[in-house]
């Protein structure tokens, strides 16, 4: 826990001409006393691509620091141009606020700036030479980037851990490194039996369509010509039989005829004997009847 919390920074000469002086109106709190002093510090970004160019425009040493809410003005001097390379005093750069106890720093404070001239001509054409009276800078003051650190204080309480805490039941934990990789192993067997199980399956499958094309070979179509021998058999017995019934039809409706014919025969034939004999009486009673 910090002992210095930074609540608030104001920024009272903004926007200002370039070689103006910067002006902080910082406010913050102190839970516990302390033995020594705050440090600020304002830094000037003077490259974006080297830190040789970075300038601490000014420090302050503020104690001693009663408990509770404080509130000071930090003044600083603005950036030597001898320090900045040309091309970099027109555009954007950056300052840093920062703050230190016992030269350990615990909060840092980052700010866009942007010096441009103050007409719109000279934006559009500027000169190869800046115009340092009238370049004006801005500072971005709505969007502050705050980092904090954790530094030792005045007590050893109030340190932070330079090494883990001690964990007397990890030594009971099993070692990772008979653990490492077992569930990998466990899935890459899991994997391999999924594969095995696969191929088994397909080997049934290959087997049954192997068995569906033995019945679909050439002894199935054996057994389909027996089967249509078989039938064709049947159908000549069948026919042979219907043939013979036919002809027993035949003979015995020629039979029948000749019976008929017979009977008609015979009747005639009897009728020719009587006839015959009628014929014979009547001849008899003729002679009979001469004598």
């Amino acid at each position: 826990m910090s002992v210095v919390s930074l609540l608030g920074v104001k920024i009272l000469n903004n926007p200002a001409p370039f070689d103006a002086k910067y002006q902080f109106e910082i406010t913050f709190e102190c839970l516990e006393p302390l033995q020594k002093d705050l440090e600020w510090k304002l830094t000037y970004v003077g490259s974006a691509t080297s830190s040789e160019h970075d300038q601490e425009l000014d420090s302050l040493l503020v104690g001693p620091i009663p408990v509770g809410v404080n509130k000071f003005i930090f003044e600083a001097d603005s950036p030597d141009l001898k320090r900045i390379p040309t091309s970099e005093i027109l555009g954007v750069t950056v300052i840093l606020l920062s703050c230190s106890y016992d030269d350990r720093e615990f909060v840092r404070v980052g700010y866009y700036v942007n010096n441009e001239y103050d007409n719109e001509e000279m934006n559009d054409d500027p000169p190869a030479k800046p115009v340092i009276e009238k370049v004006r800078r801005n500072v971005l003051a709505e969007k502050p980037r705050v980092t904090r650190f954790a530094i030792k204080w005045d007590t050893e309480d109030s340190a932070p851990a330079e090494f883990p805490p001690e964990q007397p039941e990890a030594d009971t934990v099993e070692d990772d490194g008979t653990t490492y990789g077992a569930e990998e192993a466990e899935l890459e067997a899991a994997e391999v039996e999924a594969e095995a199980t696969e191929a088994v399956k397909q080997d049934g499958e290959d087997e049954e369509m192997g068995g569906a094309e033995d019945t679909s070979g050439p002894a199935a179509v054996k057994a389909d010509d027996q089967e249509s021998d078989a039938g064709s058999e049947d159908l000549e017995a069948e026919s042979s039989g219907s043939e013979d019934e036919e002809i027993e039809e035949e003979e015995g409706e020629n039979e029948g005829n000749e019976d008929m014919e017979m009977d008609e025969d015979g009747e005639t034939a009897a009728q020719t004997a009587g006839k015959e004999s009628s014929m014979q009486g009547q001849h008899q009673g003729e002679v009979v009847m001469v004598h």
